[in-house]
């Protein structure tokens, strides 16, 4: 007789990615492993568990095995064609809504939005914001169209544009806030050959540069999209922050700073531009 107890003590990975895969493969809560860990389970379950026991075994991240990550208190549809969000992404959001303060109906546009998870944040925190969201990625808009149509209500809902950074936005439009977390790992960078990145977007994760690529051309064509002291705020990599804010101010972008994340490391940059 095979029981959640028993997976538990066979399984190789660690207890809480065993117990994530065992309630997805159940549909149990955590609780439920705990107060019915001697029931006996179908083979069906027991097999489909197992299956995704040896693919997170070989690498594959949990968030692809189970479909789901949180992200900003809101649980977000993942999948191969987007990267997996993270914490320490939130910080982003975290400034986002700090600039739009007291402003009312503020327009914010988030440049490679992926799975969404950095508009859909803001959108969901800030009812009146408008906010447009561009990927060049027609895979990548697809996911973010699900997680915008199941997390959001109607009246919060974002505009989706297929735009390789700011080519296909209307010149016309302008934006209180810019956001961005823009593939920033160098092409040589052996992370990505490791560990989860292995199964995420190359395209997400590196600029086929230096890593700074991206971001250079993001601070480039960011203020003409920007209201006349309107800010662009920039996640990047843990030893990018000087690089970052040297070609903000080169850019013409005054108060540049650098905010950390919970591990204390310079992971977002930004500024205000008024020239």
């Amino acid at each position: 007789m095979t029981t959640v107890a028993g997976l538990l003590r066979a399984s190789a990975l660690p207890a809480l990615e065993t117990r994530i895969l065992l309630e997805h493969v159940l549909g149990w809560r955590r609780t439920e492993l705990i107060t019915r860990d001697d029931e006996e389970l179908a083979e069906e379950s027991v097999g489909r568990f197992e299956a995704l026991a040896q693919r997170r075994a070989a690498g594959e991240p949990i968030a692809q095995l189970v479909g789901t990550r949180e992200f900003f208190g809101l649980e977000f549809e993942v999948t191969p064609d987007v990267l997996i969000p993270r914490p320490e992404t939130e910080l982003l959001v975290e400034i986002a809504l700090e600039q739009m303060a007291g402003i009312e109906a503020p327009r914010v546009l988030d440049l490679g939005t992926g799975s969404g998870a950095i508009a859909v944040g803001i959108a969901f925190a800030r009812d009146d914001a408008q906010v447009w969201a561009v990927d060049r990625s027609a895979e990548a808009l697809a996911v973010a169209a699900r997680n915008a149509s199941r997390l959001l209500s109607p009246e919060r809902k974002i505009t989706l544009l297929e735009s390789n950074w700011t080519d296909a936005l209307e010149p016309a439009l302008r934006f209180e806030v810019i956001v961005s977390n823009p593939p920033y790992i160098a092409q040589n960078d052996p992370h990505l050959s490791e560990g989860d990145l292995r199964f995420e977007p190359r395209t997400a994760l590196t600029d086929e540069a230096d890593g700074l690529a991206a971001i250079r051309t993001i601070i480039q064509t960011a203020p003409f999209f920007l209201t006349m002291g309107g800010s662009l705020w920039l996640e990047h990599g843990y030893d990018q922050a000087a690089d970052v804010r040297a070609q903000l101010t080169a850019r013409g972008f005054s108060d540049v700073r650098s905010e950390r994340d919970l591990a204390g490391i310079e992971r977002v940059s930004g500024g205000f531009f008024t020239a």
